[in-house]
C-alpha cells in the first residue's frame, strides 16, 4: 500500500514538473533609451504565457514600458520642427530610438496581446493598461516612421545654414576678382548673383547696382545710394537688366534644396 501511495505521489510530482517546464518563466530584461529606463519580460520569445505571470509583477512591467514610450512620444514631438529649441535633443533620442525601439515595440505588443487572454485583464489597471498600451505603440511607430524625414530636413537646415553664413565670403572674393579698384558708375558689370532661400534672385554690379526678381514677378532694377545727379544721370537701367538677363544661369550662387548639395559653392 505504502509502494502504491508513493508511486502515486511520485507520479503527481512529475506532473507539476512537467507543467512547470512546459511554461518556462521568462528573463527580465532592461532597456533604456535617453533618459528613461524600464524592466520588460518577452513572453511570446521565451514561449510563455502572460497568463502564468503574477498579475501585480506583469501590470508593473506593462506600466513600465507604456511609461518608456510615453516619453518617447513627448520627447520626440520637435524632431522635425526646425524652429524649435528643443529640436537637436529631440531628433537625437529619435535617431536613438530607431536603432533599438522596434524589437521593443513588437515585444510590447505581443505581451498586451497575451494579456487580452487572460482571466484577470478587466481586472485593476490591465483595462487602462492595455488601452494605453495600444495607442503608444501606435504612436511610437508613426513617430519612429517619421525618423527619415526628419533627419533629413535638419541635414537640409544645416547645409542651407552653412551657404548663408559663406555667401558674404564668396560675394567678397567675386567683387575682388571682377571689379577694378574704382568702378564706373554706370557701367553694368555684374561680378556676382545669388539666389536666396526665400528665392529671390540679385545679381550684383561693380558699380554698386543690383538688379532683383523675385518669384513670379520681373526682374527690378536698384540704383545704389548716394548718387549724384551727374552719377543718375549715367546709370541707364535697361542695360543692367539686359545684363542680368545674359548672366549665365548656371553660375548664380544658389541656395542649397538638398543636404547633398554644396554648402561652399564657388562664386562665379
Amino acid at each position: 500500500m505504502k509502494s502504491l501511495r508513493r508511486r502515486i505521489l511520485l507520479v503527481g510530482l512529475g506532473s507539476v514538473l512537467s507543467a512547470c517546464a512546459a511554461r518556462p518563466v521568462p528573463a527580465v530584461r532592461h532597456y533604456s533609451l535617453g533618459m528613461s529606463r524600464a524592466d520588460y519580460r518577452d513572453y511570446a520569445g521565451a514561449k510563455a504565457d502572460p497568463c502564468d505571470a503574477e498579475p501585480r509583477w506583469l501590470s508593473d512591467e506593462l506600466t513600465a514600458i507604456n511609461g518608456l514610450l510615453a516619453r518617447f512620444v513627448d520627447g520626440t514631438e520637435k524632431a522635425a520642427d526646425m524652429d524649435a529649441p528643443e529640436q537637436p535633443q529631440h531628433l537625437a533620442l529619435l535617431e536613438e530610438a530607431s536603432r533599438t525601439l522596434p524589437p521593443i515595440l513588437e515585444v510590447h505588443e505581443g505581451n498586451l496581446r497575451g494579456l487580452a487572454r487572460c482571466k484577470f485583464r478587466d481586472s485593476g489597471a490591465f483595462p487602462e493598461i492595455s488601452r494605453r498600451g495600444g495607442e503608444l505603440v501606435k504612436s511610437a511607430r508613426e513617430r519612429l516612421a517619421g525618423t527619415q524625414a526628419a533627419v533629413a530636413a535638419a541635414a537640409l537646415r544645416a547645409t542651407q545654414q552653412a551657404w548663408k553664413d559663406g555667401a558674404a565670403e564668396r560675394e567678397a572674393t567675386a567683387r575682388g576678382t571682377w571689379c577694378t579698384a574704382n568702378p564706373k558708375v554706370g557701367e553694368a558689370s555684374v561680378f556676382y548673383a545669388r539666389q536666396n532661400l526665400d528665392g529671390v534672385t540679385e545679381w550684383r554690379f561693380c558699380d554698386g547696382s543690383r538688379v532683383e526678381q523675385r518669384a513670379d514677378a520681373e526682374p527690378a532694377f536698384i540704383e545704389p545710394e548716394g548718387l549724384s545727379a551727374r552719377e543718375r544721370r549715367r546709370v541707364q537701367p535697361p542695360r543692367y537688366l539686359q545684363a542680368a538677363k545674359e548672366f549665365p544661369a548656371g553660375e548664380i550662387d544658389r541656395a542649397p534644396t538638398s543636404a547633398a548639395a554644396k554648402s561652399d559653392a564657388p562664386a562665379p
